[in-house]
């Protein structure tokens, strides 16, 4: 297994599909998810998603799940290493938050 010390950071679309897929979802869902939870601010495209899924695939950060032969849709989970990498960033983005509130003289919560 790699070293996560050596994981560099996510991408903001990454990050957001890895946190759609703690659930099962198929792709179509994943970017209606990905719209909710940023209020539409992040909209995935089809070939940013699915391109993303492909490499998240290869890098075992996520599996497909429960595929239909009666549907051309997949859906895919994170896997505990991908819930690893979500935990390792999560602590980073706390990291840099935490410095910029500092650095600004920021104090609200």
């Amino acid at each position: 297994m790699a070293d996560l010390s050596e994981q560099s950071a996510l991408t903001e679309g990454v990050y957001l599909i890895l946190l759609s897929m703690l659930e099962p979802r198929h792709g179509y869902a994943v970017m209606q998810y990905i719209g909710k939870l940023t209020k539409g601010r992040v909209l995935l495209g089809a070939g940013t998603l699915y391109g993303a899924i492909n490499t998240l695939l290869e890098k075992q950060w996520i599996r497909a799940v429960g595929e239909n032969r009666d549907s051309r849709k997949k859906a895919y989970v994170v896997t505990e290493l991908g819930r690893k990498i979500l935990r390792g960033e999560l602590s980073r983005l706390e990291e840099l938050l935490i410095i910029g509130k500092e650095e600004l003289g920021d104090t609200r919560s």
